[in-house]
């Protein structure tokens, strides 16, 4: 069936990560982009049903923009790549994960089924600006994804420059070029709009077969690791056993372990907690500031900025870790996005420069560290830059994924292939300090005691017995 656009692609290529924020959530940052196939017959358009098979339950929308290839394309430079493109549509790499299991990485049965490739109203590229784009996706008329063109890894030009060395791209081919934060399962009677700036929505509505899906072949399943790539969110990157056991542990003492592993520079100096009582155990969400630059806080620092998309793309669990150069001349985040943190499940916020509206920090369930406190906005030194990027803060090398502890002394980080040894040997470190402590206010020298020596190590394993 034709569109009624007129598209008519030789082939749809779909980009499995490419979005800063969707990487983030993921765990994992590609050096390349990697690539899956789906049918022509995939193709549908806007107020079109997307139908999932009877007794599925994993149908997962994912906004997206479509590259519509203008002529051929071989061997093109990333350069020339620009000029291949003959316009852009909003779109939703639609699918339905409990045959996933089955496609064995080819997302041919979850992802290329007739209707699973909506595609919207072609804009034309001389109207646009290709590389600060906004991407949204509404279900039910809410704003679930936003994000922008700025924070690709691999850029419009760079998939056709990359695709076109092996494949030729035919004029019509359609370029799904990934999918921010925010993607997870649709019910039957949802409404899942995809839009590019302010631009005509393409809209779909989920509904569900009365028929089951008929014999022969794999039929639906529900996996875990399906479940997962369905649903999104940030990826366990702490084992529950493993959090429980940093809770109980102060940064001083993951200091020691990391110490004795020839790790020296992962404590957050000069850093403060709004609040002592609060413990924060989570996982690094990175958002980097640059120095204030006027042209450039006009083209990047206002409306949905990096500040704003990270925190709409933080994950639960998550600490949103702000680089701002030790700068202490503006505030980097105020109590509104913090309370904003709150509703998306962060575990924490850590910057290393200050906060606005910091007394109201006192009051939120939220553990905050900071540089200090400053009334001014952040345009007054800073341009809201970028999110999901290794950074520094507070004299700390951070990537996305790090693990962070704070306490009342302050944040530490570890990294995540050291977290579960590092954990596991604290709690040892801090049960063998309390039997030295004991001996201590029982008015015994240090001596052979601290630290455990040979001699005592007998009496505090009976101690510990």
């Amino acid at each position: 069936m034709s569109h009624p656009l007129g598209l008519r692609p030789s082939k749809i290529i779909a980009v499995h990560l490419n979005f800063r924020s969707r990487a983030a959530e993921r765990g994992r940052f590609p050096d390349e982009p990697s690539y899956f196939v789906k049918p022509p017959s995939s193709l549908a358009w806007s107020d079109t049903e997307l139908v999932r098979p009877k007794g599925t339950e994993l149908s997962a929308f994912e906004g997206e923009i479509a590259i519509i290839i203008g002529r051929f394309a071989k061997n093109v430079s990333r350069a020339d790549a620009w000029e291949y493109i003959a316009g852009v549509a909003p779109a939703n790499d639609f699918g339905v994960h409990d045959l996933r299991y089955a496609d064995r990485g080819s997302n041919l049965r979850s992802k290329g089924s007739d209707g699973y490739t909506p595609i919207g109203r072609v804009l034309d590229p001389a109207d646009l600006d290709l590389k600060n784009l906004r991407l949204r996706t509404w279900v039910n008329g809410e704003v679930v994804q936003d994000d922008n063109t700025s924070d690709l890894l691999f850029d419009f030009a760079y998939l056709i420059a990359d695709l076109s060395r092996t494949i030729t791209l035919e004029p019509g081919d359609i370029i799904l070029t990934g999918t921010p934060t925010g993607a997870t399962t649709c019910q039957p009677g949802d409404v899942v709009e995809v839009g590019i700036d302010d631009h005509e929505r393409l809209r779909n509505v989920i509904v569900e077969s009365d028929d089951e899906l008929p014999k022969p072949g794999a039929q639906p399943k529900v996996t875990q690791v399906d479940k997962d790539a369905a649903v999104g969110g940030a990826v366990p990157a702490i084992k529950p056993e493993t959090e429980k056991m940093l809770r109980e542990v102060c940064t001083a003492t993951i200091y020691s372990q990391l110490r004795k592993r020839g790790i020296h520079h992962t404590f957050f100096t000069g850093l403060k907690p709004a609040r002592t009582d609060l413990k924060m155990v989570g996982v690094a969400h990175t958002l980097r500031f640059l120095p204030l630059r006027e042209d450039q806080f006009a083209e990047r620092g206002n409306g949905m900025n990096a500040q704003k998309r990270a925190v709409e793309s933080i994950g639960p669990g998550q600490i949103l870790v702000i680089d701002a150069r030790d700068d202490h001349g503006a505030g980097t985040l105020g109590d509104i996005l913090a309370a904003r943190l709150i509703k998306r499940g962060a575990a924490g916020v850590v910057s290393d420069g200050c906060f606005r509206d910091s007394p109201m920090f006192a009051d939120l369930e939220l553990p905050s560290y900071s540089a200090g406190a400053h009334a001014a906005v952040l345009g007054r030194k800073h341009v809201p830059w970028e999110v999901g990027v290794d950074i520094a803060c507070a004299g700390v090398l951070v990537r996305p994924g790090d693990i962070l502890v704070g306490d009342a002394e302050g944040v530490i980080l570890i990294p995540p292939a050291l977290v579960d040894e590092v954990a596991r040997d604290s709690v040892q470190q801090e049960h063998e300090e309390k039997f030295i402590l004991e001996r201590v206010e029982a008015g015994e020298s240090i001596d052979g005691l601290y630290p455990l020596g040979k001699a005592k190590r007998a009496e505090y394993e009976e101690w510990a017995r």
